[in-house]
């Protein structure tokens, strides 16, 4: 098993052997790598994002070389567009800024991958990263001038899942943009519903559009239930996301980025709790992860082996995972530590105390 962690400043690919997690290989030093993902056929897919030289995508077939391959882009912004963002007034920018998540097509399409973006676009590509195409039917609902930025100026499409029994469902997260479903391969969409953004004025904290999603990860085995971190809380649903049920009570702090579904048991997941807003550390200077064995209803909280005292890391929104066990987990932060758990969350160890800045976890 490999884990890829993708960080401000490389991508770093660790191997388990007898002395535990070590770096094997390194890629792209000195270059932010904003997004990985594995395909179908095994080749290894990364984005970068260059600053000047604008975001690009790197492929790497088994046992070779990475090669650069495309890159989403968006078309010319019309002379007569009127797409303003609803906070500033200011025109949206048709222009890639951050390629923020790469993600596998069904299994039917092999070929297939997905890539979200800031400003909010949904890009596919039907021939393994050589051409993409933008999702024109989410691009131009008249819904998206609604989103607004949250932690980058604009929103942007953070979580893409498929649903593995049909292959053309597909449940997409928009920061401040809400979560929206597509059951035509993205021919038409809808938004889901059940999430509460407390921060709206009375009456409209349920609106499906102005909500914000932080993660959605969803339990591989059974479909139905994925998991979603918001902005004030974490939900669940049953349906595949369609209708979100709150959870009210997560010690220490219901606020975070990132949450893991466990891939074979629909009632457990994992949250990585911090105190929001102006603050987005951890809880009283202690680092820990909440697990949820009964789909919700209690937590435990874990931290043996994480930073007890004067801890300021921020885990984001793709920096825990689990892999295809249940039983391994991988967290890492934006002060460039990375820990490992075999146990289900439930102790961790130090692999790295000084990485770069950390954007991605993933085993392959």
């Amino acid at each position: 098993m490999t884990l890829l962690v993708g960080t401000r400043k490389g991508l770093f690919s660790l191997e388990r052997g007898r002395n535990g997690w070590q770096i094997g290989s390194t890629d792209f030093l000195g270059e932010p790598v904003t997004a990985a993902v594995v395909g179908h056929d095994g080749a290894t897919y990364a984005a970068l994002g260059t600053g000047h030289f604008g975001s690009h995508i790197w492929r790497r077939e088994p046992g070779a070389k990475f090669v650069e391959v495309g890159a989403p882009a968006f078309p010319e912004r019309p002379a007569d567009a009127t797409d303003v963002s609803p906070m500033t007034k200011t025109p949206w920018p048709w222009t890639v800024q951050l390629l923020w998540t790469l993600e596998n097509g069904p299994a039917a399409r092999p070929d297939e991958l997905w890539c979200g973006t800031v400003p909010g676009g949904l890009f596919r590509s039907s021939d393994r990263g050589a051409s993409w195409e933008l999702v024109r039917s989410l691009w131009d609902m008249p819904e998206r001038t609604s989103w607004f930025g949250g932690g980058y100026d604009w929103p942007g499409i953070h979580s893409i899942s498929c649903d593995p029994r049909s292959a053309d469902t597909m449940l997409i997260a928009i920061s401040c943009g809400g979560a929206w479903i597509t059951d035509d391969a993205g021919a038409t969409w809808a938004p889901t519903h059940g999430m509460r953004n407390e921060y709206m004025p009375p009456g409209e904290e349920y609106g499906p559009i102005v909500q914000d999603p932080h993660r959605v990860a969803r339990c591989a085995a059974e479909p139905d239930v994925v998991w979603n971190q918001h902005h004030n809380g974490c939900f669940r649903s049953v349906d595949g996301g369609r209708n979100w049920t709150e959870i009210t009570e997560r010690p220490p702090a219901v606020f975070g980025f990132a949450v893991a579904a466990h891939p074979t048991d629909p009632n457990t997941a994992w949250f990585a709790p911090a105190i929001k807003d102006e603050m987005r550390i951890p809880v009283n200077g202690k680092l820990v992860v909440s697990r949820t064995t009964d789909g919700g209803k209690s937590f435990q909280v874990f931290g043996d082996g994480l930073p007890s005292e004067h801890a300021y890391d921020l885990i984001y929104r793709h920096s825990l995972e689990v892999d295809a066990t249940g039983d391994t987990l991988v967290m890492g932060s934006t002060t460039g530590s990375l820990w490992v758990s075999e146990n289900a969350g439930e102790n961790w160890t130090t692999v790295s105390a000084n990485l770069p800045p950390i954007h991605f976890t993933r085993f392959v």
